[in-house]
């Protein structure tokens, strides 16, 4: 028996709420155990991310299987990355506040956008309101894919010219490049 469709929004919730879970687990001051929770948080967000990112370009390089049933499940997949960056959210603001380090404003604006955008494309997740926006809908969602990818992307990138997280910065890197070529990829093949 084939499980609904809605199962990708839970496993969403259920991973960003265990990430946070363990990352305030792991240290002895709640202020680092924030920080690690928004830190875990945001990593088990991005494989999420790239499956929807990727989906309907997975389907065009190799169509059926597995990859048909996630570009079936998009949408879900798509609320369910929201549901656990929503965790992150919450575990960064938590960490934000607690701790000593601030940042200012304007660092904040590109983030802020990531997530008015993501919510915006959650809202509209529905039949109903792709019909009723039309192709202002595709722009959105469009819009927002692409944005998401480059704040991750740079937000890997960054990481790179410090030692301790250089693996990390290098392998989220890579994935996201990787993740844009193959949709760069899958457009060539339509076209072609």
């Amino acid at each position: 028996m084939p499980l609904p469709s809605q199962w990708p929004l839970l496993i969403g919730l259920i991973i960003g709420l265990a990430a946070m879970l363990a990352g305030m687990a792991s240290a002895i001051l709640p202020v680092d155990g924030w920080e690690l929770a928004a830190r875990w948080t945001a990593r088990v967000g991005f494989p999420l991310f790239l499956l929807v990112y990727l989906a309907s370009s997975l389907v065009r390089l190799w169509p059926g299987g597995w990859r048909r049933t996630v570009l079936r499940d998009r949408r879900f997949w798509g609320l369910g990355f929201a549901a656990c960056h929503t965790v992150h959210l919450f575990a960064l603001a938590v960490f934000l506040k607690l701790g000593d380090e601030t940042r200012p404003i304007a660092a904040l604006i590109p983030g802020a956008l990531a997530y008015a955008l993501l919510y915006a494309m959650a809202a509209t997740s529905t039949d109903a309101a792709m019909r009723k926006l039309g192709r202002n809908w595709k722009r959105l969602h469009s819009l927002g894919i692409h944005y998401l990818w480059l704040i991750f992307t740079l937000a890997y990138a960054v990481r790179i010219l410090d030692v301790e997280t250089r693996v990390e910065g290098v392998i989220g890197t890579a994935l996201a490049l990787a993740a844009l070529g193959l949709r760069i990829a899958a457009r060539r093949k339509v076209a072609a």
